[in-house]
């Protein structure tokens, strides 16, 4: 996943609200948004190459979210980071405490931004950036870089969300991922990649015929401990695959 907007609110009515992108090439086998036959309670996207998620909500209000770091120089590690959404959605230690204990063998996994969470506690935790933190409340954007890094993607996605956070519904959430427009390259990144590459991976929503947002993600978290997911998948050059829509 490559985009992620949040709003952490929580002496709200509505404590977590979160859009996200995933972008991902065509080719890698996945799974939409549905329940883990494995795992009672974890509902999530699967990536059926390595088996973890890039998003997904479990048991006792649990969530996970997970960025990669855009550094085509950087290693390659040999685990797979959607195993770190996959194993807090599964497990039962408190955001921090597994944040601290993913710190330990950070080295395991090529570059990421990782976000954990539950009722009471939304984390954060990038290696490059530092020691596991708790998020301040607030609205925050996660794209490939650090937390808040101001890339113009994340901050438009970021602008959108905060004029619905009113009366957020999953439905215009989504509407705001999918907005194609690439920045100009003057607003650009370098990111070592090169201009045409930055150029394409700088709108909220990006298509191509092989790389592109594979699935557009809105969270909706009640202070009661209902909890909303909307799910729209995507194909080559940005077709509409179909919607899978939960409460639980």
């Amino acid at each position: 996943m490559c985009l992620i907007v949040f709003a952490w609110r929580p002496d709200h009515a509505m404590p977590l609200v979160v859009a996200a992108n995933r972008d991902e090439f065509y080719a890698r086998p996945t799974r939409p948004l549905g329940g883990w036959e494995d795992s009672p309670g974890v509902y999530a996207g699967r990536d059926l190459e390595a088996g973890g998620s890039w998003m997904g909500i479990g048991p006792d209000g649990r969530f996970a979210a997970l960025t990669n770091v855009r550094d085509p120089g950087q290693p390659l590690g040999p685990r797979s980071r959607g195993e770190l959404v996959a194993a807090f959605l599964q497990g039962r230690l408190a955001p921090l405490e597994y944040l601290q204990q993913v710190a330990r063998r950070a080295g395991e996994y090529s570059g990421f931004n990782l976000l954990v969470g539950d009722r009471e506690t939304l984390c954060y935790f990038n290696p490059r950036v530092g020691p596991p933190v708790a998020v301040a409340p607030g609205l925050h954007g996660l794209s490939n870089a650090a937390l808040d890094t101001p890339w113009p993607k994340l901050l438009s996605a970021r602008s959108g969300l905060d004029t619905r956070l009113a009366m957020p519904v999953a439905d215009d959430l989504l509407a705001l991922l999918a907005d194609p427009r690439q920045a100009s390259d003057a607003e650009l990144p370098e990111t070592g990649v090169g201009l045409a590459t930055e150029r394409l991976l700088s709108s909220v929503f990006i298509s191509s015929p092989n790389y592109g947002t594979r699935a557009s993600t809105a969270l909706i978290v009640h202070a009661d401990g209902r909890r909303e997911l909307l799910e729209r998948s995507f194909g080559p050059g940005g077709a509409r695959l179909g919607d899978v829509r939960l409460t639980v």
